[in-house]
């Protein structure tokens, strides 16, 4: 079996501000450390229950954050910036399933670590067909072109929730307990990790089974709707061939495919930043 961990920092083991997951900031070192910890015990986890492949795309920031001498030697990294499908860069047919290791949930929740939707600064909601999504429904969509499920996410309890009621009934492992944006009850590493491997055995399981959750794909054409934080970045983003302007703040787009809305969507909030 073959599984793609896809890897993002904010909702990592002990993360609750954003010094923490900024390379610029001393609190960083920690923090990534510990990312590639959570990213281990999923790797243990999915090797234990009889994966056979695993490839590891890191997903925050410029995707330079795991390190790759501390991390597990049966699997492989995709890491770096630019690459063509960004946090789930490597995905094909040819995988099995997919983790969603220290994910967030989408900008605008409500007791959620560091919330967002791929920008802070720049977008404040993105739609699939009307239908809200954060960087797990973004990713998976993704995925889903390419037939492939989720399987398990690790995050706060928020970002668990969000996963499953748009993706079904996948296996969370919930690291933390958010009250707020920048506040969390946390856990420790050690046990922490222990769930994350428990939950990535029995996801690997599940879908051994046939019992994990369909790949969440979406009826074509597929209509993008972004909000952005401002009605200049909307200005911007009109300058794109294709782009409809909705209102002051919100454009759209479609296209029959998930890979090239998942692009434009990139290549849109590029713009927007100015």
């Amino acid at each position: 079996m073959k599984i793609l961990i896809a890897a993002d920092m904010e909702g990592i083991t002990g993360v609750v501000n954003w010094d923490q997951v900024n390379p610029a900031h001393s609190e960083y070192s920690r923090f990534r450390r510990l990312m590639t910890q959570d990213v281990n015990a999923a790797i243990g986890g999915a090797l234990a229950s009889g994966a056979t492949e695993i490839v590891v795309t890191d997903g925050h920031s410029n995707g330079n954050n795991i390190l790759i001498e501390e991390l597990d030697p049966h699997a492989r990294l995709n890491n770096g910036n630019g690459s063509p499908l960004s946090m789930v860069q490597g995905i094909d047919s040819s995988f099995d399933g997919v983790f969603f290791i220290g994910y967030h949930a989408c900008a605008g929740s409500k007791n959620a670590i560091l919330d967002h939707t791929w920008s802070s600064a720049t977008v404040s909601g993105v739609w699939l067909n009307e239908l809200l999504v954060g960087e797990a429904g973004l990713n998976a969509a993704v995925c889903g072109h390419f037939g492939v499920p989720v399987l398990m996410i690790s995050g706060d309890q928020t970002a668990c929730g969000e996963a499953r009621a748009l993706l079904g009934n996948l296996e969370v492992a919930v690291v933390k307990q958010a009250s707020g944006r920048m506040s969390a009850e946390c856990l420790p590493p050690g046990l922490a990790h222990e769930k994350i491997c428990e939950a990535a055995a029995r996801a690997v399981q599940k879908q051994f089974s046939q019992q994990s959750p369909p790949p969440f794909l979406l009826p074509a054409p597929i209509q993008m709707r972004v909000a952005f934080m401002s009605s200049d970045m909307a200005d911007r983003v009109s300058l794109l061939p294709g782009i409809e302007r909705l209102n002051g703040r919100e454009i759209s787009f479609s296209n029959p495919d998930m890979t090239t809305v998942y692009r434009a969507f990139r290549a849109a909030v590029s713009l927007a930043r100015g």
